[in-house]
């Protein structure tokens, strides 16, 4: 009830349209007007100057309040962090030692973990198990699925998606990452892995690829191992990392100095991921912990007045039928009626679960939640369908333009080539109906004429045609519903953003 009560305050605004018509009349009236004008001239000036200086001071007010309400209503800001990276580089053991660390693993449970996995001859692997839960991955030691989990700092709340590493994964790795603010990849730095996780057939490159068009902007690279008896926090080996990951990076579109931060790290003992790494240990490195720089992070646009728009990444019965996913922009309440699409359902959401499992009242744009909804089926409801505003519903259509970037195809492609895409949590198969323009490299121009063909490496514009109806945006509207991946054979083959959606 704060807010408004400042609003009023920049009526003095109309003042200055008064002196006008004396300044316009002057040169027909006798001398001694055209100085009178000039002093109203300087009146209005000031008038206006007094105006703006209030009406900022407003807003500023305005923004004041605005800020501490979210802070009272919604408490913490919250973000969401992908671990990403080659198999067996350490992301689900730097997870669960956040978790420790971080308090919201208790000690006890911790050693319960740690005798489970010393039982079953992996007491290595003990942190990694506070992440990855099933029996399938603690047998093995790999991430299948996307796990979740949550802790909190001072500042503010996280959500871990802790993407599986194994190329056979990839799928589920995606809808880690688009449901990411911030990428965290996590590089071994032991002898050997690093260079088989970056090699071609490696997945620290497909991943980087992923994340940029999932649209992960900031990309924390945590060189991981460093404790390991053939680093031992050598700083030549960190540097040769670093030097080797550079190019790569800015041909991806990152840029190294703004968009990248490196730290090294080392998720087993837990070194410079919450208190920094002492200079006995590490002489040379006198930056931010892992949790540091996460907390003193600048905070992301979040689109909180914007229709509604939840991609749905999972859902299963419980009472009703629940739906996981997160809110790209709009918030929600509890009771509020809602459009499934694309088919069109309305359904109210009975109740709003956070990432704590507990039930809230109303959720904002860049959270993780689960609704209970009311007057829909579970079965009619699959992954991939959007939540939205019934008032501006998102796009449904089987029909699409976009711009393409081939990553990596041996052959050529052409119209009717066939592949798979992923758009948010959506995976549907694809059909090149038609090459339309191709994109020149250097100026950026489109070709009149339809290109026959694309290779390796060349920008097109494409008409896409879908098997079953897919709810996307452009890009210019909702970066997250606009851009997606095509995959092929266990490929990531092309990345993309829709330019035109045509209504079905």
């Amino acid at each position: 009830a704060a807010a408004p009560t400042p609003a009023p305050a920049p009526a003095p605004a109309p003042a200055p349209a008064d002196p006008k018509p004396a300044a316009t009349s002057a040169p027909k009236a006798a001398k001694p007007a055209a100085a009178s004008s000039k002093a109203t001239k300087k009146e209005a000036e000031k008038a206006v100057e007094k105006a703006a200086e209030k009406a900022a001071a407003v807003s500023n007010e305005l923004e004041q309040v605005d800020d501490e309400v979210l802070q009272d209503l919604y408490g913490k800001e919250h973000l969401n962090i992908v671990f990403m990276g080659h198999v067996d580089a350490g992301k689900s053991t730097m997870g669960g030692n956040i978790l420790f660390l971080t308090g919201m693993v208790d000690k006890r449970t911790m050693e319960k973990i740690e005798k489970e996995a010393k039982d079953a001859g992996r007491e290595t692997w003990y942190l990694s198990w506070a992440l990855d839960t099933g029996t399938e991955e603690r047998a093995k030691g790999k991430t299948v699925e996307c796990g979740r989990a949550y802790f909190e700092t001072d500042n503010r709340r996280y959500t871990i998606l802790d993407a599986p590493g194994h190329k056979n994964y990839v799928p589920s790795m995606i809808s880690g990452a688009s449901q990411a603010d911030v990428g965290v990849m996590v590089i071994s730095a032991r002898k050997g892995e690093f260079e088989t996780g970056f090699e071609r057939g490696g997945q620290t490159r497909e991943h980087m690829m992923l994340a940029k068009t999932s649209g992960i902007n900031k990309m924390i690279i945590a060189v991981n191992k460093m404790d390991d008896p053939t680093v031992e926090w050598d700083k030549a080996r960190y540097d040769e990392i670093l030097t080797k990951l550079t190019p790569f990076l800015k041909q991806t579109g990152y840029n190294p100095k703004t968009d990248v931060f490196f730290i090294p790290v080392s998720g087993y003992t837990g070194a410079n991921i919450k208190d920094r790494v002492g200079k006995q240990v590490c002489p040379w490195f006198d930056g931010p912990s892992l949790l540091e720089y996460l907390d003193a992070m600048k905070t992301l646009d979040r689109k909180l007045n914007a229709p509604l728009m939840l991609p749905i990444a999972e859902k299963y019965k419980d009472m009703g039928t629940i739906i996981v996913g997160k809110i790209e922009s709009g918030h929600i309440k509890k009771n509020q009626t809602v459009l499934l699409m694309p088919n069109k359902h309305a359904c109210e959401i009975t109740a709003i679960y956070n990432e704590t499992e507990d039930e809230v009242e109303h959720a904002i744009c860049g959270d993780n939640v689960r609704l209970r909804l009311k007057g829909v089926e579970e079965d009619e409801v699959s992954p991939g369908f959007v939540l939205c505003d019934k008032k501006s519903p998102v796009k449904a259509t089987t029909v699409l333009e976009a711009q393409l970037a081939i990553l990596e195809h041996k052959n050529i492609i052409c119209a009717g080539y066939t592949a798979v895409m992923h758009v948010h949590a959506a995976v549907e198969e694809i059909t090149l109906a038609a090459l339309l323009h191709k994109i020149d490299k250097k100026t950026g121009k489109k070709t009149k004429r339809p290109p026959p063909f694309v290779k390796q490496g060349e920008k097109v514009i494409a008409r896409i045609e879908t098997a079953g109806p897919i709810c996307v945006e452009t890009f210019e509207q909702y970066p997250q519903l606009g851009r997606f991946t095509i995959r092929d054979e266990g490929k990531t083959i092309a990345i993309g953003r829709v330019t035109k959606v045509h209504q079905t």
